[in-house]
């Protein structure tokens, strides 16, 4: 049975994360898994909610939306993960709890604009490029703190903290290194910043050994995706 299959994964993963929290002396509470269920069915999502998983992430709005309408009953929080165009912020706001991929000024001011006209409160991280490739997304690490500032001013969304994604090719623990102390600079300044969402199936461990307070979990949660049909 699939609810057999998906609570397996979950027991599999939540050991990864207990025993990575151990291994470096952290407490597990600390750390949130975020499924990212992107492409597979909201019966998953169902499932993953009546085994106690609160938090849920997609990257592809044209998918998430009508998922988080249908599943709206359910007591979830919505992580927005992928690359946002500013032409799906309106749709985006319309559920997503907390989006991770702000990295410009002109997305800042579009979440700010819809989330003030929907009576919404959007949290917002910060993607770092910590590999240079704008093809990829992020801010660059030298210009993130004059956008969190931007954040921090604006209506209708709250500044969570940092998201990053390991560089192909690199080290995830030297890329991971990185980013922590660039969280350690950002919440100098904005002391309440504290979410670093970092580290995803392959690269878990590295990411919870350098802050990761949420990891994005898909294929070890839920097996290997499905290709994404239009």
């Amino acid at each position: 049975m699939r609810s057999d299959e998906i609570a397996a994964g979950l027991a599999e993963v939540d050991a990864r994360i207990a025993e990575a929290c151990r291994a470096v002396g952290r407490d597990r509470g600390e750390v949130t898994l975020i499924a990212v269920t992107k492409t597979r069915p909201a019966d998953d999502v169902r499932i993953l909610a009546d085994l106690g998983v609160r938090d849920v992430g997609e990257n592809r709005d044209q998918e998430a939306a009508p998922k988080a309408l249908e599943l709206a009953e359910l007591p979830l929080t919505w992580h927005f993960v992928g690359q946002l165009q500013t032409n799906k912020v309106r749709s985006v706001v319309g559920y997503a709890d907390v989006i991770h991929s702000v990295d410009r000024l002109r997305l800042v001011e579009a979440i700010s604009k819809e989330a003030v006209r929907e009576g919404r409160d959007v949290g917002c991280l910060l993607q770092v490029a910590l590999d240079d490739d704008p093809a990829r997304g992020g801010v660059r690490p030298a210009d993130l703190l004059a956008l969190a500032d931007e954040v921090a001013l604006a209506e209708g969304v709250w500044l969570g903290g940092v998201m990053a994604v390991a560089p192909l090719g690199e080290e995830p623990a030297k890329a991971f290194a990185r980013l922590r102390d660039l969280a350690v600079s950002l919440q100098e300044q904005h002391p309440r910043a504290t979410m670093v969402s970092a580290g995803m199936s392959g690269d878990l461990a590295e990411a919870i050994a350098y802050g990761a307070t949420h990891v994005r979990v898909g294929t070890a949660l839920l097996g290997r995706r499905k290709p994404f049909v239009r």
